[in-house]
């Protein structure tokens, strides 16, 4: 409820987020674990029991159980470590470097939240073997305390660079501590700041040796000797963002203001030298963002007007307007994925409603067209759209029906079309479904403790994905399954009955999973070499643990994984414990070419072999391992495709702005409200007039021949305004403002005594909102679903958490 008296009485912060992915997506060189509270009363939230819709899949067990001498030969490779004496409440992993098997380990026990005297200890462990062994060298950091929310980073690519962040009193030092290392941690160097960090030490996404931090006081401070010395660039920075090559782009308070940003009080600078000039260019924005090549900046263009969004393709140079809805207070925008060629936005709906309205530009980050409506965002400002990496032009997210259902999604032309997911064949709805389909689990449902997992695929494991969902008309909030496909989305197989985290290996030669039990301690491990289609068990200790999480090595090519968990020592304190499990001494033999297929992607049964597999106007044949093939990919394993371009059709092109399709066709007609339709679209900073055919090519689309549409209307381009700038320099345009300013501050007066009167009535009177994840009509079993405290941090027990106004493109 803050967040919506915050509103009200000011516009909002624009942020820019990559999808609805979790933190282990965006930075998948570090995870933490955290031992969860045994009082799991505390953190239930309680289901409507409702009979399930569909039945579960059965587990496949394989034909062939390990044998005793396969056993032995995992026992030999499996390395179990005790972290005896350590009492961290959570453990932070980060990976060093590219096929380095460095991992380093920063446990953390922090000063409980009601004193008044910061602090704790840590501990820091490496290990060089891919987690086999871990040795405890806390002592070449003098044994300081450790930051626990960013105190461990790791360099770009292959680099050996790692920064630690001490946890420094404000009050007792001037400035803070960081650890440098450049040899993966063998050695560290202590150097002290002249500032104390408030975000983490940003590193250069090419050269590890520049490194550029925001201080509590809102310095931006810049480093070029990886942290040995540092120079003040700027005042009053509110955040900072990379861009091409040295380009640094930051927003500032010009006042120092407190909440500027949610005032729209920001300007946008640009540094393409380090610092040593600077160019102003925007001015009264609320946040920014820098994603796929396009700079993104949230204004309000005048006076009480509704934000909008601005971009520019050539690092700030220009700007124009994006053709999207314009967002009021309770809005907000989001960029859900981007690329050089095209950029998925989401715009929320007005008011608490959960959905809103995805959009897909063109190549220059301005034109949009309408992609899906009803897209889920919950308010907790996650989104459910995940890229499926492992096929070309896959996506699949989650809707918000009119009946208050969830239902899945996929897109294999990158949103172009969407279609719900047909059920997989081995798994049936129960009598009297109307629809039977497959919906996928994401972020949402994660928040709210009913999934373990979020979707999981990989570029290397060409065309496999593997997701928690259920069948039916709608997605159910009973214990859901694991399914699996191996087209990418468009065929699926249930492969393991209830929750399970997973892992995929050896560039898809190998899945492990282990069952997600809450309160439940586990020893055992189940692996796949044909893709799901069975399973095998390994017993990886004698001594059951406390399950926390499974790690690797970024990408898919290891063949180790880490289980991690605690058990009870002697005195009953919960110890740290690590197993790690090679699976190359059981994959022993190297894949030779009779063990590969080809495969042509987006491929479809009984199509006309001259567009079968044409998405975005070419096709591609893969060359990947057959199912039945029991070897070993190995770390130098490459994907090999064929790529050839296909005929033009309408499928490849978009309808242009003020056209859309007519139903029940492919043509693209002129909307009947767009006669006199103005774009503010100027890349030349002049009015102009754009001959179109009501038609565009879907962005990277590669079609060649085949249907050519013939340029035919007129639309004028309106070059009214071309940059988010916003000034008031006459005085006559001063006494205007002053003149509104003063009557906007009496209406903000009243909106601010309504706004505690409707907070107060919506927290005390009514504590459900609208939609809620138990309300949704959702299928439940009669048992209790375990959430993570945070889920519930709100103290509302629903599933969906106050709606948030920020936009999120940073």
């Amino acid at each position: 409820m803050t967040g919506r008296l915050l509103v009200l009485v000011g516009a909002s912060v624009l942020f820019l987020a990559a999808g609805g992915q979790g933190t282990e997506q965006r930075n998948r060189r570090t995870v933490t674990f955290h031992r969860a509270q045994q009082d799991v009363k505390a953190r239930q939230v309680y289901s409507r029991p409702k009979r399930d819709t569909f039945k579960s899949p059965t587990f496949t067990s394989c034909k062939h159980p390990l044998t005793l001498s396969e056993h032995q030969l995992l026992d030999k490779t499996t390395h179990e470590t005790q972290f005896h004496g350590d009492d961290g409440s959570s453990f932070t992993l980060t990976w060093v470097g590219d096929g380095t098997g460095v991992i380093l380990v920063l446990s953390t026990i922090s000063s409980p939240l009601d004193t008044i005297y910061a602090g704790g200890s840590s501990r820091l462990y490496r290990s060089a073997d891919y987690g086999k062994t871990f040795h405890d060298i806390t002592h070449l950091i003098n044994n300081t305390f450790i930051r626990t929310e960013f105190g461990i980073s790791a360099g770009p690519g292959n680099s050996k660079q790692v920064i630690l962040t001490a946890d420094r009193s404000v009050l007792d030092s001037p400035g803070g501590v960081i650890f440098t290392s450049t040899d993966a941690g063998l050695s560290f160097k202590a150097v002290q700041l002249p500032f104390h960090p408030d975000k983490p030490i940003t590193f250069h996404f090419q050269n590890p040796e520049y490194l550029v931090a925001i201080s509590i006081d809102g310095g931006l401070w810049l480093s070029q000797n990886f942290g040995a010395a540092w120079t003040k660039l700027h005042d009053g920075v509110q955040s900072l963002m990379w861009g091409a090559g040295t380009t640094l782009f930051f927003s500032f308070s010009p006042k120092g203001t407190v909440e500027a940003d949610r005032r729209g009080e920001l300007f946008l600078m640009r540094t393409e030298d380090l610092g040593k000039t600077f160019t102003t260019i925007a001015h009264n924005i609320f946040s920014f963002g820098y994603v796929g090549g396009f700079l993104f900046t949230s204004v309000i263009e005048t006076l009480n007007s509704p934000r909008v969004i601005y971009v520019s393709s050539d690092q700030g140079e220009r700007f124009n307007r994006a053709q999207l809805p314009s967002a009021s207070p309770e809005q907000f925008y989001s960029v859900l994925d981007g690329d050089e060629d095209m950029i998925f936005m989401h715009v929320d709906n007005p008011g608490d409603t959960y959905f809103g309205t995805m959009y897909t530009s063109d190549d220059s980050g301005v034109l949009y067209s309408k992609s899906l409506e009803r897209h889920l965002f919950g308010g907790n400002r996650k989104s459910d759209f995940t890229n499926i990496t492992s096929l070309r032009g896959a996506y699949l997210t989650n809707v918000l029906e009119e009946d208050r259902r969830i239902r899945s999604v996929v897109t294999f032309d990158r949103g172009g079309e969407w279609r719900l997911i047909h059920k997989p064949q081995n798994v049936d709805c129960v009598e009297n479904t109307r629809n039977c389909y497959l919906h996928i689990h994401g972020e949402h449902s994660r928040v709210n403790g009913i999934t373990a997992m979020l979707p999981l695929s990989d570029p290397l494991a060409v065309g496999l994905v593997i997701a928690h969902g259920s069948v039916g008309d709608s997605l159910s909030s009973s214990r859901p399954d694991v399914f699996m496909s191996q087209d990418g989305g468009y065929t699926w197989r249930g492969v393991l009955k209830g929750p399970h985290h997973y892992s995929i290996l050896d560039s898809g030669g190998l899945v492990v999973a282990v069952e997600a039990h809450s309160g439940v301690q586990v020893n055992t491990i189940k692996f796949s070499t044909d893709e799901g289609q069975c399973w095998r068990v390994y017993n990886f200790t004698h001594q059951p643990i406390f399950f926390s999480g499974l790690t690797s090595e970024p990408g898919s090519k290891t063949m180790n994984i880490s289980v991690w968990g605690y058990r009870p020592e002697d005195d009953e304190q919960p110890m740290w414990v690590a197993v790690t499990i090679d699976f190359q001494s059981l994959l022993n033999r190297e894949c030779e070419d009779q063990d590969y297929e080809e495969w042509l992607a987006h491929s479809t049964e009984g199509g006309d072999p001259a567009t079968d597999g044409c998405v975005l106007g070419y096709k591609e044949t893969f060359r990947r391992l057959k199912k039945m093939s029991v070897c070993r990919n190995g770390r130098d394993y490459r994907v090999s495709r064929q790529q050839n371009p296909c005929p033009c059709t309408r499928e490849d092109y978009l309808c242009d702005y003020g056209y859309y399709r007519h139903a029940n066709s492919s043509e693209c007609v002129r909307q009947p409200d767009t006669a006199d339709l103005f774009l503010e679209v100027c890349p030349n900073g002049e009015e102009e007039e754009l001959n179109t055919s009501g038609y565009r090519k879907v962005p990277g689309d590669r079609c060649e021949g085949g249907f050519t549409p013939q340029r035919g209307d007129t639309i004028s381009r309106n070059c009214r305004k071309t940059s988010p700038d916003q000034d008031f320099d006459t005085p006559r345009e001063k006494m205007v403002l002053i003149a509104v300013c003063a009557g906007a501050g009496v209406i903000v007066l009243v909106a601010v005594v309504i706004a505690v009167y409707s907070v107060r009535r919506m927290s005390y009177g009514n504590r459900m909102p609208v939609y809620r994840f138990s309300a949704l009509l959702l299928q439940a079993d009669d048992r209790c679903i375990a959430t993570d405290s945070d889920s519930i941090a709100s103290g509302n027990g629903t599933g969906f958490n106050t709606d948030s106004d920020d936009d999120l493109i940073e």
